[in-house]
């Protein structure tokens, strides 16, 4: 491996599973592209790999961040640089933009020039918002591995009975019982652990022992003692959940970068004094005390906002589940999914609290169920679409949609990420619609999950599991129709107008080649504008005669490649005397798809060579009913007719342009492809072709 590297980049995701990997995919591709050399750091729920050292961070040309939690970007100063969310370069596109926006930083001409036919080119500084989500993300990414242990664990315990932790219950189980309380602890560490990852993403690692206190005190709230209604350390308070996390982890970030300002005229003796005394002491009074004195308001607001989430169930099924299928699919692990699945564990923590049988146990179970269907389903969308579709979708997007599969069944929403950013529109509301049928349909089954994550991971524990199975299923097949429709309408329509595009610009490319000017392939029907008043070739009055002989097409072949198609085309013509050098006319051919693939769409493609070695103007068919697969076409399907054009030099501004325009008009007609495809005559073939091309 190379010791420095033209482009460094930082990726992480707040769950470490799928975003950050995706977008460091992304950059290597988009770096390969434009020849460059780039070394990509990714920081993984598993922690950091592919470090980047000093050495190479001090060489590099210009660095690229994408991530939605800290990645220490500070060893960064002073490098050209972009930073933006990770969801920024999730396609091969946008990881080049953002490549070639950093480059441009460093005023590379090239990079320059690229970066200012961008539609989107934010400004190089990150955002507030974007700072403020990525100190969000970096609580929430920590906070998770703590809920799904926990909750995993607590729902385990009920395998042996729903009171089996209850030393009382008929169906006690002691092993059950550990099992409980473990991940009782676990779940109880989850807003401490929030609100500290929040405050240490914004003023790093002194921050860490307020935004621990601050969590505390979220969950605990203000001890008041029941006797005299005063603050009292043995009394009771009522917490604030999460949302109180989230403000006290803020809270304490930013009172910590509040002191390094204030005590930044201290002498560098006490450098380690205030890392170790004056940051702790400090910023765990201030920030206890606001905690302490907003705990009511908090209270109320957390209060509040369940409340309205329970009123939204007073509403019917249909409000509700439609709420929670929106926000899960909007984002697909961004902030509004997140929001949705940190509001579902945060019931579901009050639900297990609460206990088995209790109101409070049924809503948080039902809800997090909801919530868990939501996020499942768009995953399998695309799956159910590349298995009935297939044909509708690229080679990359089928794989993408098989590896979804396994994906979506472990309740990894970001897999559905590719697809959508391709067409936002209308492919988020229909994984929005889908992600609401599975809600809906979860909530009206009464599906109860008591663990937090883990997909189908988890249907032992589920009740209900058949009927979520079920919901989850109608929502993804629903979708995934929606979704067929949709790629089916764009692929006809980019059938026609692509196809089109791609024949026209060889036809302009070879025309000037040639001194010619190019005409579009549907008005090519008269020999070309300068020999209107010259005699009419011989090729030409061959072809309204009958230009395709019977005996140049070849039916029934089995190539192994495109080019031992090219090459048999080429030697056949020889034996028939319309070329005289085989490996001449082989170069020729080579040298047309070096220039860019001459594979169609629905199994055709036009090779076509110009060379002095053709003694006349000719085509030639060749059909492999199996496809010649290693042949690059727009839809990434096989190719079962190749239709060759041979071309003498000397006419290659005029026999070539027509026969290369009327081939392309042809195939525009789907009646002349199925004719074409399933005929097994040469001479009905020929015939076909000929009708075309007069």
């Amino acid at each position: 491996m190379a010791d420095t590297f033209d482009i460094i980049a930082a990726t992480g995701c707040p769950t470490g599973i799928a975003h950050t990997f995706m977008a460091k995919e992304a950059l290597e591709k988009a770096a390969a592209e434009r020849g460059l050399t780039i070394k990509v750091e990714t920081h993984g729920q598993v922690g950091i790999e592919n470090e980047l050292t000093g050495a190479e961070i001090a060489a590099a040309r210009a660095v690229v961040v994408a991530a939605d939690k800290d990645v220490r970007a500070d060893r960064f100063a002073g490098k050209p640089q972009v930073s933006v969310g990770v969801s920024k370069a999730l396609s091969v596109e946008a990881a080049g933009a953002l490549i070639d926006r950093a480059l441009a930083a460093q005023a590379d001409p090239e990079a320059a020039a690229r970066a200012a036919a961008a539609a989107d080119a934010p400004a190089e500084r990150e955002s507030l918002g974007h700072q403020l989500y990525r100190h969000l993300m970096n609580g929430v990414s920590h906070m998770l591995v703590f809920v799904v242990a926990g909750g995993v664990l607590i729902a385990v315990s009920f395998l042996w009975g729903i009171t089996s932790f209850d030393s009382t219950a008929p169906d006690y189980n002691a092993f059950a019982a550990m099992l409980k309380y473990i991940g009782g602890i676990a779940m109880g560490l989850m807003v401490p652990v929030l609100a500290a990852y929040i405050a240490e993403s914004v003023g790093k690692r002194p921050a860490l022992v307020p935004g621990f206190v601050a969590g505390m005190i979220a969950i605990q709230g203000i001890p008041i003692s029941p006797e005299t209604g005063l603050v009292d350390a043995g009394g009771a308070g009522v917490g604030f959940g999460f949302l109180g996390g989230i403000v006290g982890g803020f809270l304490a970030g930013y009172v910590v970068v509040l002191l390094e300002k204030l005590f930044a005229g201290l002498p560098q003796n006490l450098k380690g004094l205030k890392a170790i005394f004056l940051y702790p002491l400090c910023s765990t009074v201030i920030v206890g005390l606001i905690m302490l004195g907003i705990s009511g308001p908090m209270a109320a607001i957390n209060t509040a906002m369940m409340d309205f989430l329970r009123g939204l169930s007073a509403s019917g099924a249909v409000v509700l589940g439609l709420a929670i299928g929106c926000m899960c699919a909007f984002d697909m692990g961004g902030p509004v999914n997140k929001a949705a699945y940190v509001t579902g564990t945060a019931m579901l923590t009050e639900a297990l609290t609460a206990g088995v049988g209790t109101p409070a146990y049924a809503f948080g179970t039902n809800f997090m169920a909801a919530v868990s269907a939501a996020c499942i389903v768009p995953p399998l969308i695309t799956t159910f679409a590349v298995l009935v579709g297939g044909r509708y979708f690229s080679q990359e997007d089928r794989d993408a949609g098989i590896v979804n599969l396994i994906l979506g069944c472990t309740h990894i929403t970001e897999g559905a990420i590719p697809f959508m950013t391709k067409n936002i529109w209308p492919v988020m509301p229909i994984m929005m619609l889908g992600s609401s049928i599975a809600s809906i349909l979860t909530i009206i089954f009464g599906v109860h999950v008591p663990a937090p994550h883990g997909g189908f991971l988890v249907l032992p524990v589920v009740d209900g599991g058949l009927l979520w199975v079920l919901a989850i299923l109608a929502g993804s097949v629903v979708g995934g129709l929606l979704f067929i429709l949709f790629k089916r309408s764009e692929f006809h329509r980019a059938q026609a107008a692509e196809a089109s595009a791609v024949l026209e610009a060889p036809v302009a490319t070879e025309a000037a080649a040639a001194g010619e000017t190019a005409v579009s392939a549907p008005a090519v029907s008269a020999p070309a504008p300068e020999a209107a008043d010259a005699p009419r070739s011989e090729a030409t009055e061959e072809a309204e005669e009958g230009f395709v002989k019977a005996e140049n097409i070849f039916v029934n072949q089995d190539f192994a490649s495109r080019d031992e198609a090219l090459s048999f085309i080429s030697n056949e013509a020889v034996k028939h005397g319309i070329a005289s050098d085989a490996d001449d006319l082989m170069a020729a051919f080579l040298k047309r798809e070096g220039e860019g693939s001459t594979g169609m769409m629905d199994g055709f493609a036009i090779p076509h060579a110009k060379s002095d070695t053709v003694r006349e103007a000719a085509v030639m068919v060749v059909k492999d009913e199996a496809g010649i697969a290693t042949w690059e076409t727009m839809d990434s399907a096989p190719v079962h007719v190749a239709i060759a054009l041979l071309i003498p030099d000397g006419q290659a501004g005029t026999t070539h342009l027509r026969l290369l325009s009327k081939v392309a008009e042809a195939l525009m007609d789907e009646d002349f492809r199925a004719t074409v495809k399933t005929e097994s005559d040469p001479a009905r073939i020929a015939a076909t072709i000929n009708q075309r091309l007069s």
